[in-house]
């Protein structure tokens, strides 16, 4: 292994001679010159690991040498070592993206801290982080057993996120495959949790957890105040570890009041799940009570074409004396419109924005070739969304909210999974299309590979027919038709669906937040 070469640029780097022959006994290798001029005559022709770089120097200063060295070679580690402890020099270093700050006098081990938390980060963070969930992993495995009401399966889903987003980055790829392992089986217990319990969720006997149509009545509705405008933003198709990815950048503007999980109604589809945010209603009520507004899968036309009117209808029947106003954007002009004109919203105390840039997203990775790359496993998919967030119309609204002193609202109407295994179904030509539920008539399945509603009226869904059933497909299953099957099965194995029975599709973030 090669020795790490370090370059100490000081004007008086012989009496730091005993700090160097300490880090030679440690196998670096060290050059030493005293001027900023001839550090960047060197790193012309030499390559360091890292620099150490005095700020106080004559000719050109320790803050004028970073920046020209910056500007040859901007991912070599700066050191900036300072007596002053003025903080203009504070922020002038840390603005010019320095690697660490030491203040003189600096002892041998101080360096040697900064080197291993610059250079060995990665290999030290990841030998940790392998040794504390190997420590876990029997502990999941044996609480996972254990977990038994819709809060323990929250928090236990969390905690399987916390890791994935640990290891994700780790040498250690054994390590993240017996995470995917444990998911496997955590989502194969927790079809089981959902398939004995969700009924009894709407018969008032037991304490349900909140849902996609009690949402807004428990959870919105408390927030909104005639003190402080409001901005609802609904990302469809957001998953929790997404949620995760992004929440440090809106962390910039806003300071987290709470978060709460909480549970997507079946199916995990939009215009079940979303229409039920807005209504405050299951869809068999949404069909009874508004027959203009429900379309059934097999009717023709959009089916999540009339949000606001079923919000309208809910803020009336909850008797919310409000002003509020509703957008959806479908694509990036439409945000950049919204964001352009955001200063008008300013006298609404409810301000509804639902983006479907997430679902989009997960559609085209179906569509699209070069999409199926870039999200080809659940980190890449949270790093496209994590860019798309930082780039995007959203978080232009979401800083000008803060400006005016929104309170912030951040929620999904469901989530979505990556599917992988094929499951055989068999419908006539009115059974409905999507990948992870079907609904009609005569339908033939493997019953092993879903959850089945063969009396919808038990889940409070709309029977299209008399004799009509729902099947919802469980974990990383996908629904496909004997016939064409292979190509079928090639086409969308490896692709992010919803509308079916997991962790990832079904609980679901609900964030409030409030502006720095």
């Amino acid at each position: 292994m090669s020795k790490i070469k370090i370059l100490w640029v000081d004007d008086e780097i012989d009496l730091l001679k005993p700090h160097i022959l300490f880090l030679e006994k440690k196998n670096y290798e060290v050059t030493k010159c005293q001027s900023g001029t001839e550090a960047i005559e060197i790193i012309d022709d030499h390559n360091f690991d890292i620099i150490f770089l005095d700020e106080n120097m004559p000719g050109l200063s320790g803050l004028e040498t970073l920046s020209e060295i910056k500007e040859k070679k901007d991912s070599i580690p700066v050191v900036m070592i300072t007596k002053s402890e003025e903080e203009y020099i504070m922020e002038e270093a840390i603005g010019s993206k320095i690697a660490d700050y030491l203040i003189k006098p600096v002892n041998p081990n101080q360096i040697l801290l900064s080197l291993k938390k610059n250079l060995d980060n990665s290999r030290l963070v990841s030998e940790k982080t392998t040794s504390n969930y190997q420590q876990e992993f029997r502990k999941i495995a044996m609480d996972m057993a254990m977990v038994n009401s819709f809060e323990e399966w929250s928090e236990f889903y969390q905690r399987l996120l916390y890791w994935e987003m640990q290891l994700e980055d780790i040498e250690d790829t054994g390590m993240f495959e017996i995470l995917e392992s444990q998911k496997t089986e955590a989502n194969s217990q927790f079809c089981k949790f959902i398939d004995k319990n969700y009924p009894d969720w709407f018969d008032g006997k037991n304490h349900p957890p909140v849902m996609s149509h009690t949402l807004f009545k428990e959870k919105i509705m408390p927030e909104i105040s005639k003190d402080q405008p409001t901005l609802l933003v609904v990302i469809d198709n957001l998953r929790y570890d997404q949620w995760k990815a992004f929440e440090p950048t809106v962390n910039n503007y806003y300071k987290k009041e709470r978060e709460e999980p909480y549970y997507s109604i079946l199916p995990t589809a939009t215009q079940y799940a979303r229409n039920a945010i807005f209504s405050g209603l299951m869809p068999s009520e949404m069909k009874k009570r508004h027959p203009d507004l429900w379309l059934d899968d097999t009717d023709e036309g959009g089916k999540n074409m009339h949000e606001n009117d079923f919000l309208t209808a809910q803020i009336k029947r909850l008797g919310m004396n409000i002003k509020h106003e509703y957008y959806k954007i479908t694509n990036e002009r439409s945000g950049k419109t919204l964001a352009a004109n955001f200063k008008g919203l300013k006298d609404n105390d409810l301000t509804v924005v639902v983006y479907n840039f997430v679902d989009m997203l997960s559609h085209s990775k179906t569509e699209m070739e070069v999409i199926k790359e870039l999200a080809s496993n659940d980190k890449s998919y949270r790093s496209l969304t994590q860019s798309w967030f930082k780039n995007s119309p959203l978080l232009e609204m979401i800083q000008q909210a803060q400006q005016m002193g929104f309170k912030l609202i951040i929620t999904t109407d469901h989530g979505t999974i990556n599917v992988k295994n094929p499951s055989k179904v068999i419908g006539d030509k009115n059974t409905s299309l999507n990948l992870r539920y079907k609904t009609g008539k005569s339908l033939t399945y493997e019953k092993k590979e879903v959850l089945e509603a063969t009396n919808p009226k038990t889940v409070h869904l709309p029977s299209i027919n008399m004799s009509s059933s729902f099947i919802f497909a469980k974990g990383d299953y996908f629904f496909a038709y004997p016939n064409n099957y292979n190509h079928y099965v090639s086409y969308y194995r490896n692709t992010y669906q919803h509308g079916g029975v997991s962790l990832e599709e079904i609980i679901i973030p609900f964030v409030v937040l409030n502006p720095r």
